[in-house]
């Protein structure tokens, strides 16, 4: 038998799978994976292993013991084989060759994950929502628009995010690193995605396009929060009062009714608001600026919704209707107004 093994003939072979090997103890490992035996256990956490190598590995993630050694950089490892794969980053050996369109990797599971790029197979499912992504990384990242985990930390004022890659964004606004510039504005951006999205306020080029309503949007993202119109799917959830929002910028303006938090100041009067958009419209009961122009009559105003209610004075629409008695009202203050006719409240006191 000795020689046979010398010889590199393989002659045992798996009675479940047919696999065959060379020696038998080799075999007796791979039974295990049929079996799902796991032998050995760690007495730290109790969990188990089929092979007493595997122990032996998983014992450094409780010792933080590092035996394998980078002889490049002296980085080390606690596993041989992830020191292997780590010093093709000096040798730039990439052994696993895609058979599709022939792009090289250094690690078997890159590789297997690039194959996804070409076979459009998702395996990895959001337990939540059941959303399918190519990567673990991935539904990691997705997972934390669920869970609201931010575990990436600026270390200059502590803002915290839930990607690395916003993290590295952000600190550029400590560092005033903005090496991406507008060739028609010059005006600077900390990263080449938000430049890009930027010329498109110059160009009007609105690359995304709504299946459902045909409306075009010039950032996927916004197409993305604007499909949600159509299917009502509403994934962020305040833990505070449980209701939900299509957006999360939508949510985080909703928090702060629980909060209290107000972080956009007048700088005319100091009056505190809680949305920048609050505070535009505020802003022109200073300036006494009226942008938005009735089609009809050529009225201004200084607020979008006082526009709205002008409109119903010459389309005669009336959406506010009692519900006790089905009277119609062009504004919901004046419907406010005629349900104290029903109930008797009376809430205006005199102070003589």
């Amino acid at each position: 038998m000795a020689q046979k093994l010398h010889n590199g003939e393989k002659l045992f072979e798996c009675s479940v799978c047919n696999k065959k090997f060379a020696c038998a103890s080799t075999i007796l490992l791979h039974s295990r994976s049929h079996s799902r035996d796991k032998p050995f256990e760690c007495t730290v956490c109790n969990n188990k292993f089929a092979q007493t190598k595997h122990l032996r590995e998983h014992l450094r993630t409780h010792t933080g013991d590092k035996p394998f050694e980078c002889i490049e950089c002296s980085k080390k490892f606690a596993r041989a084989s992830t020191l292997r794969i780590h010093l093709r980053t000096h040798t730039g050996d990439k052994p696993f060759e895609c058979t599709v369109c022939n792009e090289k990797f250094a690690q078997i599971s890159t590789l297997r994950a690039h194959l996804r790029t070409h076979t459009g197979d998702k395996p990895f499912e959001c337990t939540v929502c059941n959303k399918k992504f190519a990567k673990t990384g991935h539904l990691r990242d997705h997972l934390r628009t669920h869970t609201g985990d931010k575990p990436f930390e600026c270390t200059v004022c502590n803002k915290k995010f839930a990607h690395a890659g916003n993290l590295r964004v952000h600190l550029r606004t400590h560092t005033v690193d903005k090496p991406f510039e507008c060739t028609v504005c010059n005006k600077k951006f900390a990263h080449a995605g938000n430049l890009r999205v930027h010329l498109r306020t110059h160009t009007g080029d609105k690359p995304f396009k709504c299946a459902v309503c045909s409306r075009k949007f010039s950032e996927s993202s916004t197409l993305r929060v604007h499909l949600r119109t159509h299917t009502g799917d509403k994934p962020f959830e305040c833990t505070v009062c449980n209701k939900k929002f299509a957006a999360t910028g939508t949510l985080r303006i909703h928090l702060r009714t629980h909060t209290g938090d107000k972080p956009f100041e007048c700088a005319v009067c100091n009056e505190k608001f809680a949305q920048i958009s609050t505070l535009r419209a505020h802003l022109r009961t200073h300036t006494g600026d009226k942008p938005f122009e009735c089609t009809v009559c050529n009225k201004k105003f200084a607020k979008t919704g006082h526009l709205r209610d002008h409109l119903r004075t010459h389309t005669g629409d009336k959406p506010f209707e009692c519900t006790v008695c089905n009277k119609k009202f062009a504004h919901a203050g004046n419907l406010r107004v005629h349900l104290r006719t029903h109930t008797g409240d009376k809430p205006f006191e005199c102070t003589e």
